[in-house]
């Protein structure tokens, strides 16, 4: 019997702007993981482009699909249907155009914060005076002037990402991808260190595209929202996020920003409401009142 398909969402970037002002275009992914009972549709027919300069975030429900997009735009898996272009360049594999950042700590402990941003330019061959300067440049960006010659060990979670931040900035990558980069740190921590990445991101004009599944990180970092459904994972809804840039989490209090979240969790509620709901059928369960 044919299965039958629901209408699928294609997302593009807003009216006007055109292929050529999109730095990163994914086009109509489909991910399959295959399981002793049956193929697994982890992602379907995703389409989307980031504009340059733009900040764009992804969120969905848990199983929506969200981490192995991350791990096919980073490199980190292959097998899909579909493709990833890079200024017009299709891309497959790790690249240096896209630059990740972890939600585990990637620090390495036996080296000092300076010494861990060194790390990526030594790879790119950079001579050591060099090293040493733009590591010290990037460590004032990300607001760790002054704990250069401190260990991981002795600095806070939200520094240790800072500097995982910093290192991945090395490679002056056109595209920084995020997963979850701020999910161990407590709420006003969270709130802190977006602050400072919407001040990198605007000093240096950074492309970012970050995967997560807290609405206040989405709203407060993002020029747009994409809303994900619970598996497979499409493409529910694009949210423009219209407030002021530069932009603090100040704004985390204003009416607008409220509603902003409200739109999207009422999405998030529906397609989690339904996840939870198709986990109770799995399991043969009935659901609580």
């Amino acid at each position: 019997m044919p299965i039958k398909r629901e209408p699928r969402t294609v997302l593009r970037a807003v009216p006007g702007a055109g292929v050529a002002a999109a730095v990163l275009v994914v086009d109509d992914l489909v991910k399959r993981f295959a399981l002793p009972d049956g193929d697994i549709v982890a992602i379907d027919h995703v389409s989307f482009e980031v504009k340059r300069g733009e900040v764009v975030s992804i969120i969905g429900p848990s199983g929506c699909g969200k981490t192995t997009l991350f791990n096919i735009l980073g490199g980190l898996l292959g097998g899909y249907q579909g493709s990833v272009r890079v200024e017009g360049e299709e891309i497959s594999g790790s690249h240096r155009s896209i630059g990740m950042v972890f939600q585990e700590e990637s620090a390495f402990p036996w080296r000092t914060a300076r010494q861990n941003v060194e790390f990526t330019l030594e790879i790119l061959g950079v001579k050591r005076a060099e090293r040493a300067r733009r590591a010290e440049d990037l460590l004032r960006l990300v607001g760790l002037q002054g704990f250069e010659g401190r260990y991981p060990a002795e600095l806070s979670g939200g520094m240790r990402q800072r500097i995982a931040i910093a290192r991945t900035l090395a490679f002056e990558p056109k595209i920084l991808l995020m997963d979850e980069p701020f999910a161990a740190l407590d709420e006003q921590t969270r709130l802190l260190l977006g602050d400072k990445v919407m001040q990198i991101q605007q000093a240096l004009k950074q492309t970012m595209l970050l995967i997560t599944h807290n609405i206040t990180e989405a709203v407060q970092l993002s020029d747009r929202v994409l809303v994900m459904t619970y598996r497979p994972g499409r493409l529910k809804r694009a949210v423009e996020i219209d407030l002021p840039r530069p932009r603090s989490s100040a704004v985390v209090g204003s009416d607008a920003f409220g509603r902003y979240v409200a739109t999207i969790w009422n999405d998030l509620r529906e397609e989690a409401s339904r996840g939870m709901s198709e986990a109770e059928h799995r399991m043969g369960r009935t659901p609580g009142c």
